[in-house]
């Protein structure tokens, strides 16, 4: 079993690595810092947050005590909560070895650092992501300039005519928030019925009969249309059904087609993965493999929900898993928050 050099009574504190920095791999840095153990994690985007970092103005509605709140939002917050226990942070890596020691994990990254861990938690969500684009011809040349495949700032957008593809949650959400900036909403979805929200559906409907959004349904996306000067001046789209094209004119063009993941790095490390995720004992979320935990989207178990507040959840559950882990022989007396208070480490 493994056992850190010291235990929590001297000087050296437990070292829990955490590959992802999404918002639970965030929150378990909380979790761990308040059972008195240091956390190192590894991120292999340019900024801390995850899918949130990509959707920073995506508003969140069922986070407790917040009515709405926004991704980006959401993360300064998780990051200003961890601060007092100064995790370390290495951004643009990924995994590329982990190797289980006697008594701890040496990581290894694609930069070639290597960090020493008493146990690990797989807070990755769906992976290394990349966003799924539309086959349209020279798309690259409209990329950052016309299309958009996140909104980091949605007042870019206001007075301008946008075009919004997809009929999921990020393209709903999009769809209801821009619909009071933009000068006008075009919706294009190759399916007759929305995949978001039933809420959601609901609501683009409702916007769509007070003529405050246009819905082109079963459409998909056929070509860009410019001018000599290379400016997009609008989208041609074609009917599904009867195969007809019309051009809409449009200032900007926001694809929401979903993420490609790519488990790749984590494969090769040794996990053994089930459709994508990693099969966890919710009691303590640990993996088969001992001092190996998972949380949040890339862990399963009977029951598990895909949800940010489950996440959290599940970190606090880890953090004492892995307290339990480290010192079985320890008697440990559960605190509340508002007992113990935040110690810096």
């Amino acid at each position: 079993m493994l056992k850190p050099a010291k235990d929590f009574h001297g000087n050296q504190k437990p070292t829990v690595a955490i590959i992802g920095g999404g918002p639970i791999g965030l929150f378990s840095v909380f979790t761990c810092g308040m059972l008195g153990m240091k956390s190192v994690v590894f991120d292999r985007l340019s900024k801390l947050g995850g899918q949130c970092n990509l959707y920073p103005d995506k508003p969140i509605y069922d986070i407790p005590a917040y009515p709405k709140i926004y991704a980006g939002e959401l993360i300064n917050h998780l990051e200003e909560q961890v601060s007092p226990f100064s995790p370390t942070i290495h951004l643009n890596c990924l995994i590329s070895k982990i190797t289980q020691r006697d008594n701890s994990f040496e990581i290894i990254d694609d930069h070639g650092n290597t960090t020493q861990a008493d146990a690990l938690i797989i807070a990755a969500g769906i992976g290394a992501f990349s966003h799924k684009k539309p086959p349209l011809p020279g798309i690259e040349a409209f990329e950052n300039k016309n299309v958009f495949y996140s909104v980091t700032d949605k007042n870019r957008f206001a007075g301008k005519h946008v075009m919004i593809a997809g009929g999921g949650d990020s393209a709903a959400d999009w769809i209801i928030e821009l619909a009071s900036v933009a000068e006008r909403v075009s919706v294009v979805h190759r399916r007759d019925n929305f995949r978001c929200h039933p809420a959601s559906g609901d609501r683009i409907l409702d916007l769509h009969r007070k003529g405050k959004i246009d819905l082109f349904i079963p459409y998909q996306l056929e070509k860009i249309i410019d001018s000599s000067s290379g400016e997009m001046t609008g989208i041609a789209i074609k009917n599904i059904h009867d195969e007809s094209t019309e051009t809409v004119p449009c200032d900007y063009l926001l694809p929401f087609f979903g993420l490609s993941a790519d488990l790749t790095p984590l494969k090769s490390c040794g996990f053994e993965f089930h459709k994508n995720t990693i099969l966890v004992n919710p009691e303590n979320m640990m993996t088969a493999k001992n001092g190996i935990f998972s949380i949040g989207d890339i862990a399963h178990y009977p029951g598990k929900l895909k949800l940010i507040m489950n996440g959290f959840g599940e970190a606090a559950t880890c953090a004492y898993g892995i307290r339990k882990f480290l010192f079985p022989e320890q008697n440990f007396h559960f605190e509340y928050s508002t007992n113990s208070g935040i110690k810096n480490l």
